[in-house]
C-alpha cells in the first residue's frame, strides 16, 4: 500500500498543473501583501470607517501580520477549492482517459484499496497546498508586517484579540480549513469515479462550488432557512468562528470562542459529507464495468 501511495504521489507531482496551483497561490498572496504594504493605511481607514464612531486605532497598529493573514484567508479560501478540484477530479477519470485504469484494477489489490490509496494521495496534496497557504499568508506576513493585536471587524463592531491569543487560533482555523478542503476533494474524487475523462468531473465540481458559494453568500431569508444549512460551502466558513470571541464589558476574554458548538457541528457535517462522497465513489467503482 505504501508503495502504491508513493506512485500516486509521483503521478500528482509530475504534472505541471500541480505546481501551477502553488504558483497561483503565491502570486495572489504576494500581490495582496504588496498592495497592503504600500497602501494598507488607506484600506484600514476605509474598512474601519463603517465601525462604531467610538472605535479609534492607529492604522499602523491595525495593519500587522495577523491582520493581513486574516484578509488573505477571506479572499483566498473561496478559490483554493477550485485548485483542489483540478487534481482530485483527475485521480480516477485521468487513468481511464489514458487507458491505464483497466491495468490498475487487474493488479493484486482490491478496488476499494485502490480508491483509498488514490484518495489518500489527493488528501496529502490538499494538505501540502494548505501548508503552502499558511507559510505565505501567515508567516511571510508576520515577517513583512510584524505582529500586534488582531482586529476582526464584525458588522459595526470589532473584536480585538491580543497578540498572545492569536497564533493558536490560526492553527485551529487552518486545521478546520483542511477538513473543508478534504470535503471538496472527496466530491471531485466521487465525480471522477463516474467519468472516463478528466474534464467532466473537474468542470462539474467547480460548477457545484461556484453555485453553492453564491447561495452561501446571498443574504436572502428564504435561502437562509431552507438551503444554506445543508450546503457544505456554508460550513466551510466555520474557520472564522475561531476569531469570534466572547467579551465581558467590552473586554475580550482570552482563549474564548463565541460559538464553539457551532464550529464543532460544522466540522462534523463536513466530515459526514466527505464520508458520503468517498463511500459513494467506492460503491460505484466496485460495480463499474471498466473497459479502458
Amino acid at each position: 500500500m505504501l508503495r502504491l501511495l508513493q506512485i500516486e504521489l509521483f503521478k500528482i507531482f509530475k504534472r505541471p498543473r500541480t505546481f501551477i496551483a502553488f504558483g497561483v497561490i503565491a502570486a495572489i498572496i504576494l500581490l495582496i501583501q504588496i498592495a497592503l504594504k504600500f497602501g494598507g493605511g488607506e484600506y484600514v481607514g476605509m474598512m474601519m470607517s463603517g465601525l462604531n464612531s467610538t472605535f479609534d486605532a492607529p492604522a499602523d497598529q491595525v495593519l500587522n501580520g495577523y491582520f493581513v493573514c486574516y484578509i488573505i484567508l477571506n479572499l483566498l479560501l473561496v478559490h483554493v477549492p477550485i485548485l483542489v478540484a483540478l487534481i482530485a477530479g483527475d485521480m480516477i477519470s485521468g487513468e481511464a482517459n489514458m487507458g491505464t485504469l483497466r491495468l490498475l484494477v487487474s493488479k493484486p489489490i482490491s478496488r476499494t484499496q485502490l480508491l483509498l490509496v488514490k484518495f489518500t494521495a489527493a488528501t496529502i496534496y490538499t494538505l501540502l497546498l494548505l501548508i503552502w497557504v499558511a507559510l505565505l499568508s501567515l508567516f511571510l506576513s508576520i515577517l513583512i508586517f510584524g505582529t500586534n493585536q488582531l482586529f476582526v471587524a464584525r458588522g459595526e463592531e470589532v473584536n480585538i484579540i491580543s497578540s498572545a491569543d492569536v497564533l493558536w487560533r490560526y492553527i485551529a482555523a487552518f486545521a478546520f480549513a483542511t477538513v473543508g478542503l478534504i470535503t471538496v476533494a472527496s466530491l471531485a474524487f466521487m465525480l471522477s469515479a463516474f467519468a472516463d475523462n478528466s474534464i467532466g468531473p473537474i468542470v462539474a465540481c467547480v460548477c457545484v462550488i461556484i453555485v453553492f458559494t453564491i447561495l452561501t453568500q446571498m443574504q436572502i431569508p428564504f435561502y437562509d432557512e431552507t438551503i444554506k444549512p445543508y450546503l457544505f460551502t456554508t460550513h466551510m466558513l466555520g474557520w472564522k468562528g475561531f476569531f469570534y470571541v466572547k467579551g465581558e464589558e467590552g473586554i475580550t476574554v482570552e482563549g474564548s470562542i463565541e460559538n464553539l458548538g457551532g464550529i464543532i457541528r460544522s466540522g462534523l457535517i463536513l466530515l459526514g459529507y466527505s464520508a458520503f462522497f468517498l463511500f459513494t465513489a467506492i460503491w460505484y467503482f466496485k460495480r463499474k464495468n471498466i473497459l479502458s
